[in-house]
């Protein structure tokens, strides 16, 4: 099987910052449903949807080690 080389270039950058930050969003959604108080079989889901975009954010963040924290956390321009 062929591993596809991930593309690192500063258009790449922009558009992963960009889903990441889309990433954390959808993070704080699925957050305040679970806050509605719902069924424990439908929490679990919720928080096994919770830790695949935790996964992803994290594959993001070693794509790119060189961008600091508050730039991902969208603290800095």
């Amino acid at each position: 099987m062929d591993v596809k080389d991930e593309d690192k270039s500063e258009e790449s950058k922009k558009n992963h910052i960009a889903y990441y930050k889309s990433l954390t969003e959808v993070i704080l959604n699925i957050q305040q449903e679970i806050n509605l108080g719902v069924e424990p079989t439908i929490k679990n889901h919720l928080d096994e949807r919770i830790d695949a975009v935790e996964k992803d954010r994290k594959r993001i963040r070693e794509l790119f080690p060189e961008i600091i924290k508050e730039k991902w956390d969208g603290n800095t321009n």
